[in-house]
Order: C-alpha cells, then sequence, then structure tokens
C-alpha cells in the first residue's frame, strides 16, 4: 500500500503491541496465561485523583486469537484517521515471540488494513524497576549473528513485504528498526536486505526507518548510515531534556514536573506539550516523521516506581496537540506521523475506547486529521 499517494492528508501509522494473548514463553517468566491484561488489571491509583486501572469498554479484555478483534481494531482506526499498523516485531536470532497476529493477517488476508514492521531489536527483561537494573533478569538476548542470520529473517519477512496492504513509500517496502546505534552491523543488514529486496523483484530497495533518542547528531549519523526517515518518539527528552534549541530548556522543564517524592512518580502537565511536541527545526525535515503521544502512565508496569505520568492528558488536549503536529505536516511532503502508540494499555498509552472516555481519542484524532488535510 503506498503511503505517498498524495491525497493531502497526514499518513498517521500507529504502533501496534501484539502482546495480548498468552504464550509459552510469557507463561515460563510471569505465570500462566499472562498477557499485557495482566498487569492492566491489577493497576492501582498512586495519588487522589490517579486514573487506575484503565478498563476497556467496547472490545473488552480481548485476546487476540479471536479474529473478530483484530477486525473492529481496524474499523476503529479507520473512524481515527490512522493509515495503518506499524506492528512490533521480534526476531532474536531465528527465535520469535507473539507473530500470530501477523502471520494469521498474511494466511487469511484479513483485516484489509495497511501495515508494516517496526523490529524492536532488544533484550527482554523481567524487570524488578529498581535504579540498579542489574537486579534485573535477563530473559532473552538480541543478538546479530551475521549474514546467514540476516539472510532468514529476511526470508521470512519476505511473503509480507510481497502483500499488497503492505506499506511502501515510492514503492519501497517500509521497515522500522528500533534501536538501530546497538547493531553495530546496521548499515551492512540495510545494504544486505536491500540487495536481496531487488533480486526478488519486489523493489529497488527499502525505505528504512529509525527510533531516535533524541539529539540531531543521532540523526546525522542515522542518515549518514542510510535510514531514509527517523522518528524522534522518546517524549521527556524529545521535549527539550538534550535540545537547547526546543521550547523547553533543561531547567524549564524541570521546573514542569510535580514530582510526587512518596510514590516516586513525576506528573508531567500535558498541556504543556500541547505547543512544545513539535519542534520546528526537526520536525520539518523531510527525513523526520514527528510523533503524536494521546496519554501515558506507565504504573501498571512499575507500580509506584512510575517515573513519568501525564497529567491532563483527556481527548480534547489530544485533539489541539494532534493538530498542532497535523498542521505543520500539512506543508511537508513528507507526511508520515507516528502515533504512539494504538495499544499500549499497560504503559496508559493507548487510543482504544475506555471506560472513562469511550471513543474520545478516536474521535479527537479524527477530526484533527480532516481539518488538516490540505
Amino acid at each position: 500500500m503506498e503511503i505517498n499517494n498524495g491525497d493531502g492528508r497526514a499518513k498517521v501509522l500507529a504502533y501496534y503491541l501484539p502482546q495480548f494473548y498468552p504464550c509459552e514463553f510469557n507463561d515460563k517468566w510471569y505465570g500462566k496465561g499472562f498477557t499485557e491484561w495482566t498487569n492492566v488489571g491489577k493497576a492501582k491509583p498512586l495519588f487522589k485523583g490517579h486514573l487506575q486501572p484503565r478498563v476497556p469498554s467496547e472490545l473488552g479484555y480481548y485476546d487476540l486469537r479471536v479474529p473478530e478483534v483484530a477486525e473492529k481494531q481496524v474499523e476503529l482506526a479507520r473512524e481515527a484517521g490512522v493509515f495503518g499498523f506499524a506492528y512490533w516485531h521480534y526476531w532474536w536470532a531465528g527465535e520469535m515471540l507473539l507473530n500470530m497476529p501477523a502471520e494469521r493477517l498474511l494466511a487469511s488476508q484479513k483485516p484489509d488494513y495497511p501495515f508494516m514492521f517496526s523490529w524492536a531489536n532488544e533484550n527482554w527483561f523481567k524487570k524488578l524497576w529498581d535504579k540498579d537494573t542489574s537486579k534485573d533478569t535477563l530473559i532473552r538476548e538480541q543478538t546479530y549473528p551475521g549474514e546467514a542470520d540476516n539472510r532468514a529473517h529476511f526470508d521470512y519477512c519476505l511473503p509480507f513485504f510481497k502483500d499488497t496492504r503492505y506499506l511502501t513509500y515510492d514503492g519501497k517496502p517500509m521497515f522500522m528498526i528500533y534501536h538501530p546505534l546497538n547493531f553495530l552491523e546496521v548499515e551492512e543488514f540495510m545494504n544486505q536486505w536491500d540487495r536481496w529486496i531487488k533480486e526478488e523483484g519486489v523493489a529497488d530497495c527499502f525505505y528504512w526507518m529509525a527510533v531516535a533518542r533524541n539529539s540531531e547528531e543521532e540523526l546525522s549519523r542515522l542518515i549518514s548510515l542510510g535510514f531514509n526517515c527517523v522518528n524522534f518518539n522518546v517524549d521527556g527528552e524529545r521535549l527539550g531534556w538534550n535540545n537547547n534549541k526546543s521550547k523547553f530548556s533543561l531547567e524549564t522543564w524541570k521546573k514542569r514536573f510535580e514530582y510526587h517524592f512518596k510514590y516516586k512518580a513525576a506528573l508531567v502537565d500535558y498541556t504543556k506539550m500541547i505547543d512544545a511536541i513539535w519542534v520546528n527545526h526537526l520536525d520539518s525535515r523531510e527525513d523526520v516523521a514527528p510523533v503524536i503521544i494521546p496519554q501515558w502512565d506507565h504504573s501498571p508496569r512499575s507500580g509506584n516506581k512510575a517515573a513519568r505520568i501525564y497529567n491532563n492528558a483527556t481527548p480534547d488536549n489530544f485533539y489541539k496537540l494532534a493538530s498542532n503536529v497535523l498542521s505543520h505536516v500539512k506543508n511537508k511532503k513528507n507526511k508520515i506521523v507516528m502515533l504512539k502508540s494504538w495499544n499500549e494499555w499497560a504503559e496508559g498509552n493507548y487510543m482504544e475506547p475506555d471506560l472513562t472516555y469511550g471513543r474520545g481519542y478516536i474521535e479527537a484524532l479524527g477530526k484533527a486529521v480532516e481539518e488538516t488535510k490540505e
């Protein structure tokens, strides 16, 4: 599915988490039947007015093994003006997890909706959420064995790249790498995949995307390695921790925190992000895909050690934030905008309907997308 189609609309791509069905790996490390809902359901409020637990409404505590769930998610995503899903994709030297939803998508050809892969190339830890990370248990290590593994990875993905629903930019399959600079041979990996996709007759090369950790130096390095587009999707630093050209200096940003020392959680005033989310000297670049973030609350996973919670995150404020970003994107040729995220419920980072706001976030984004088209 071609994303650069000239229709004048921002092309919002939503990160999609597939961890909503049981698997043997999670059973082993987290208990029988563990899914993302396990943490969501046991969350507790940390302070007066803290909105926890979050309770899904229309889709309920869904199980992705049920095909109708995927169809309903697509219906809601279309209503929100989301152009496609960026499925988190897990590959550890031939080992995979949470790949069932994508494989069923390919085998059944349903739902009929654009998608791409975002490779979450990182170690998995069973975390205690302590400052001393040495206490965490490494349960899956990300390694990069070399060309044979690169080829096996490519061959697994190839049927997806050939699917007419797979997202392309100017005919090039889009593929994102989450931790590109942790992969020392990433340039060689990309060159190999470019060669192989051409040999397969699918495209001349890939449209390479990367996630950056909020510095212009890192952006320049990624572009020099061959990435076509970079997404800065880490919120706090993105808004000024490491960039004195943004609207928030470090000192200003600190003042915008309300620290709850008892709970070790920092409340970030979401209303302050509405203007600051767009950093013009970066986001106006054609090789940068800006980010929009509806809400955030990591406490279902990390409890009273949550690093950050967005306060005043509401559909109305999300509409203002999304409208700000999308109105600027009108002036760009590259109209990709990354939505973080569609269904990261245990991070309080989701668009799907809940008992508090219903379809509020979906309606807010749909309105912003429609109003800011060229």
